[in-house]
């Protein structure tokens, strides 16, 4: 997160007045204005999903705003972070990643729970520039997001035990294998979408081939990856 994202900027700082406070919480707000905030807030959302998943996370709040057509000041009455903004928009999809590994886990064929896996998760990484960036992010404040993305995290791991004891995943994936996946399919989701998710879908295919044991050949030693940094950028 970039050091914007966590304060105000000072020209934008709301008056210390009763009339600032978040008009869903004033109790003689008019039906109306709590509309009006209510509509506010989910369009900042929806336009800042838009945008992180075209750009990423490096979007600035003010362009947020802009495009949003509400005040800075507005945007951090409702979300006094970036980090806060950041796990409203991707709550959906921590969920769906986390539902992802154990609907592979519940698979009683090994390997095809792993390629499920890889193929599912590759194809949200190349439909949202966004979200691999948010799923790697600190979020020190957003307990349920850690939770959830060490739960993925370990159930990947878990999936790979299993498929390379099943005989179906070669015996020298290593798990910094996963960060070079998810670092080759970054690389190939530029431009629309559509050409995103089929590039993506024709490299996986290719690297799943690879994976398979009956045509392990002998690798070099695995590269020591971060899975947070390799995301991150």
């Amino acid at each position: 997160m970039n050091a914007e994202a966590s304060r105000m900027p000072a020209a934008d700082a709301p008056a210390k007045s009763r009339a600032d406070a978040p008009v869903a919480f004033r109790a003689d707000a008019p039906l109306a204005l709590r509309a009006d905030a209510r509509q506010n807030r989910d369009r900042i959302v929806a336009v800042a999903r838009e945008l992180f998943a075209d750009r990423g996370l490096d979007v600035p709040m003010a362009a947020i705003a802009r495009q949003a057509r509400v005040g800075v000041a507005t945007l951090y009455r409702r979300f006094p972070s970036k980090e806060a903004l950041v796990t409203e928009v991707f709550a959906d999809q921590f969920e769906a990643c986390v539902s992802v590994v154990d609907d592979a886990l519940a698979d009683p064929d090994p390997w095809r729970g792993f390629r499920t896996a890889v193929e599912r998760v590759c194809s949200m990484q190349a439909a949202d520039r966004g979200f691999s960036a948010a799923f790697v992010a600190a979020f020190p404040d957003a307990l349920d997001v850690e939770r959830e993305r060490h739960r993925a995290i370990e159930g990947f791991a878990e999936l790979v035990r299993r498929a390379k004891a099943t005989g179906g995943l070669r015996a020298d994936f290593a798990q910094d294998d996963l960060a070079l996946l998810l670092m080759a399919n970054g690389g190939v989701i530029t431009g629309p979408t559509e050409t995103a998710l089929a590039a993506s879908r024709r490299l996986v295919a290719y690297l799943l081939s690879a994976f398979r044991a009956e045509q392990a050949e002998p690798l070099p030693p695995p590269a020591p990856l971060d899975l947070r940094a390799v995301l991150s950028h």
